[in-house]
Parts: structure tokens; C-alpha cells; sequence
């Protein structure tokens, strides 16, 4: 599933420059169906400025194109919605509008199925949320076929239509039932098909942001086999999606790295392909890692976890947990710095004030995770490697690193590919304003000492991005930082790691 990510640092094969438009989505959309081995698209009503023409665009550009391979069938269409916040609905109701004009269309143009039969809801925390969502999409189809087709007997959008909760925080992942248990069992009584099942969206880079890298990728886990238990004791197949990025910190899904994750998330039945997999690495590599992927998703399954070893497993997160919250709160300053210089990719709505929502840990506010995790690399920081060596350190004294080798199998490796960017001289530099990174030097040594892994440069490219990090750095202490500047050194060192974030 290709999605409309922001985390590219090179310039896209189709285009002339990394930043890409509202108005060149729609060329975008066509592309990667054309192009690529990619059967779905995410069109984001959630944190961008979207194009609500896209039905139309899409059939007046390529409509034999779609008469041969309809969306709603071979291909899908997909909306990610905004977050239910009663009282605050305005994008919400345009998407769900948009939803059945495209209904009308398809009929219009004999296509078989409805262009748009599925939303992604974010920030799912309770099955009301998607309940909700789904009985005002209800009420909003009747009203409209009331008004404007009260001749005809069509509830193929109602049938079909499906609300896929995105579940983006550890207390929700590692208890997850608590969220699709009773949705499911809700729409069971509803008459659901069974044969089609249901999907379940598992976030993976804000968990990672909220919470740290380490319990990111447990609750991940958990949350994989958990969701394939439950379709096993209802009657009918699930179908997982994680959402992931190609660095360490979001999941590490990119066209090198497939043997070591597809493993790591076996379960998964459909990953977020975002901008840096599609454009940060060479065309036919792209092409390559999805046909493997495609062949490949099917056939892993996850194992069966035993409610004692959650529990157990969720403890081994909190060991991490507790030391990245406080750590994060105390560098928040530094990020942001940064984060003001990581240039746009897209045309995102702001995330605090009229239209969006914040982010944030505790009492301060950080940028999205893209953005976040480009400013700490950009300073040689890499975030994976924040409050891990404290969560190892306690994760031994508690006789646990075996169940975190079992449940993280790929940490060694995931630690020493972010390893590759760390710049020691910036964090003993920064250590002399803040003492908080002398806690983060004490990770680097614990890590190194527990898992007995290098973490530094060793590769050319990489020590050429780490003297780029050293030049932002001193920008961005310079009494009059040129921000101009600042941001091309951004994307320099972004394009060496292959994703801004």
C-alpha cells in the first residue's frame, strides 16, 4: 500500500524536486499502480491538504485504464479519515461525501464495485470510535440516496463500506482486544461477511516516537498475534497492516532490508510503503523488494502468544518506556530547534491550531515523527539509540534479555545500522549545555557493552554524514543560524541515510 508519507529526501524519478504537491498526487497515484507492484493507495484526509477531485481526475486521466483494473476490486482506493472528535467533524463529513459522490460515479461508468469502500480511523483508542464513525457514515448514505436517488435500491456502498481502526499507542497495541474484540463482534451481529475478514491497522513509527524504539516493536508484536487469535475464536481471516518507514526507528522496511524484516512482523498481510522505499533507493531495487514482499507476506504467520507472556513482554517494555519519556522531555528544546530547518515534502496541515492536533510527551510539544526523527539524525543522534542502553541495562538486571532476543530479533542488527549515523563529537558537545545528554552517552556505552555491537561510523558514506551532522550542528549554534544552509546540509546527510525521517 503506497501512502502519501512525507520521509523522502531524493528526488522522485517522475520529478524535478523532492517536494511534491497536492496538485501531482493525482500523477503520483497513477504511477505507482502503473509502475509498480502496488495494488493500494492511502489518500490522507488526516494531517494533509488533500485533492477532493480525485475520482474524477483519476477516471478523466485513465479510465480504460480503470475499466480493465477497477478500483474497489483489483485496486483500492483508500481514505484515511480524520480522528473522531465529536464537535469537530468538518473534514470528516467532506470525506464521507466525497465517499458517496465517488459511489455515484462508479455506477455512472458500470464500474463493479464502489471506487472507495474502506477508511483508515486514526487514534482509535475504543471500539465507540469506529462504531460511531461507521454509524454516521450509515446515517449520511441514507440521507443522501433519500435525496438524491429515492427512485433506486442501491446499498452496495453500505454493504461494502468498512471503518479499519489505526491503532497508534503501546497501551493500545498490547491490548488490543480490549478495541477490535467487541467492534468485531459488533459487526457480526451486523451480518459482516466473513469471508472477507477484517483488517486491523497497527501503527509503528508514533508508538516508536511516544514510547521508544524497543517497545515500539514489542507491542507491534503482541498486537500481530493477538488480532490473529481473535479472527481465529470469531470465524474469519485478518488481515494486518503495520505502517512503517525505512529507518530503524519507524520499522526499517525498505528495498534492502527485506530478509530481516519481513520476519520481524510476520503477520503483517499489507505494509505502508512510503515515499523514501519508493524514491530513496534505485528504481529496479524498488521493484525487486515489493515482488519479494508480494510473494513472500502470505506465506509468514505469526506465532501464538500465551496472555502470560504479554504480560510479561509488556513489563520488558515498560523497562524502556520509563527512561524515554524523561529523556525526550529534557532535549525537547534541541529537537525543535532542528526540526524548524527539515524541509517539506508535502503539503501538510499544521499540527496545532485551527486545523490539526499536536504531538507531544509529556509537558512538551515535538514535531510528527518524520520530522522528529530527521532532527535527531541531522544532529548524529539517532533516536533508536536514546534510552535503550538504560532499558537494556535494567532489562539484564531482570533476567529478561532472553525474552527480548526472542521478541526482537533483529535489535542487534536494527541498532547497528542506526549506529552507522551517531557523531560522538556532537553528543559530547551538546552534553556540555544539557546534562541530559550524558545520559544518552551512557546509552551508547551500555549498548555497547550488552550486545557487544559496534556503534559509529565504519563505511565512507557514513563518516561523510557525520561530518555533515557536525556542520549542522555548528550552523545551528552560530548567534544568526542560516537556515538556508542548515536545510541543504539537512538533505544532504538525509540523502546518504535514504530518508529524511
Amino acid at each position: 500500500m503506497a501512502t502519501q508519507h512525507p520521509d523522502n529526501a531524493s528526488v522522485p524519478w517522475w520529478r524535478e524536486d523532492a517536494f511534491i504537491p497536492t496538485q501531482d498526487e493525482i500523477s503520483e497515484l497513477l504511477l505507482l499502480f502503473k509502475e509498480l507492484p502496488i495494488d493500494e493507495y492511502m489518500w490522507d484526509w488526516e494531517g494533509k491538504l488533500v485533492d477532493e477531485s480525485v475520482g474524477e481526475k483519476l477516471f478523466s486521466r485513465a479510465r480504460e485504464y480503470f475499466q480493465s483494473r477497477p478500483l474497489g476490486d483489483e485496486l483500492h482506493l483508500t481514505y484515511r479519515i480524520p480522528a473522531w472528535e465529536e464537535g469537530k467533524t468538518h473534514r470528516m463529513a467532506r470525506a464521507f461525501m466525497n465517499i458517496l459522490s465517488l459511489a455515484d460515479l462508479g455506477r455512472e461508468i458500470d464500474l463493479p464495485s464502489p471506487p472507495v469502500t474502506e477508511m483508515f480511523l486514526p487514534l482509535t483508542t475504543s471500539p465507540d470510535q469506529p462504531l460511531a464513525v461507521r454509524k454516521a457514515f450509515r446515517e449520511t448514505a441514507v440521507h443522501h440516496r433519500a435525496i438524491f436517488h429515492a427512485a433506486e435500491n442501491d446499498h452496495r456502498i453500505l454493504d461494502l463500506m468498512q471503518v479499519t481502526p489505526l491503532v497508534e499507542d503501546i497501551d493500545s497495541l498490547f491490548t488490543i482486544e480490549r478495541i477490535i474484540e467487541p467492534y468485531w463482534k459488533e459487526l457480526l451481529k451486523e451480518g459482516m461477511n466473513t469471508d472477507r475478514g477484517q483488517r486491523i491497522f497497527l501503527a509503528r513509527s508514533d508508538p516508536a516516537l511516544n514510547s521508544g524504539l524497543v517497545p515500539a516493536v514489542l507491542s507491534v508484536r503482541v498486537a500481530l498475534r493477538t488480532a490473529h487469535r481473535l479472527g481465529e475464536e470469531l470465524g474469519f481471516p485478518v488481515f494486518p497492516i503495520l505502517g512503517t518507514g525505512s529507518l530503524p526507528f519507524r520499522g526499517s522496511v525498505h528495498p534492502h532490508n527485506t530478509k530481516n524484516f519481513l520476519p520481524q512482523y510476520a503477520g503483517t498481510r499489507t505494509y505502508s510503503i512510503q515515499s523514501a522505499f519508493r524514491y530513496d533507493y534505485p528504481l529496479d531495487d524498488v521493484k525487486t523488494a515489493l515482488t519479494t514482499m508480494q510473494r513472500e507476506i502470505p506465506t509468514l504467520k505469526a506465532d501464538p502468544i500465551a496472555p502470560a507472556e504479554i504480560t510479561r513482554v509488556r513489563e520488558l517494555a515498560d523497562l524502556f518506556e520509563r527512561h524515554w519519556k524523561p529523556a525526550i522531555e529534557s532535549i525537547a528544546d534541541v529537537i525543535n530547534a532542528v526540526a524548524a530547518f527539515v524541509p517539506s515534502r508535502r503539503e501538510r496541515l499544521l499540527h496545532i491550531g485551527l486545523f490539526g492536533y499536536s504531538r507531544g510527551i509529556g509537558k512538551v510539544k515535538l514535531p510528527r515523527a518524520i520530522v522528529f526523527t530527521g532532527a535527531l539524525y541531522s544532529l548524529g543522534i539517532p533516536p533508536e539509540l536514546i534510552a535503550t542502553g538504560r532499558g537494556l541495562r535494567d532489562a539484564k538486571a531482570a533476567g529478561l534479555l532472553p525474552l527480548l532476543e526472542e521478541h526482537y530479533p533483529t535489535l542487534r542488527h536494527d541498532l547497528t545500522q542506526a549506529g552507522y549515523y551517531f557523531n560522538e563529537e556532537n553528543l559530547s558537545l551538546l552534553a556540555g549545555a544539557n546534562p541530559a545528554f550524558d545520559q544518552i552517552r551512557k546509552d551508547i556505552t551500555l549498548i555497547r557493552e550488552i550486545l557487544d555491537i559496534e556503534i559509529g561510523p565504519q563505511e565512507p558514506e557514513h563518516f561523510i554524514h557525520r561530518n555533515i551532522t557536525s556542520t549542522i550542528y555548528h550552523r545551528l549554534m552560530s548567534p544568526t543560524p542560516a537556515g538556508d544552509a542548515i536545510s541543504r546540509d539537512i538533505v544532504e546527510a538525509a540523502v546518504i541515510r535514504r530518508s529524511i525521517g
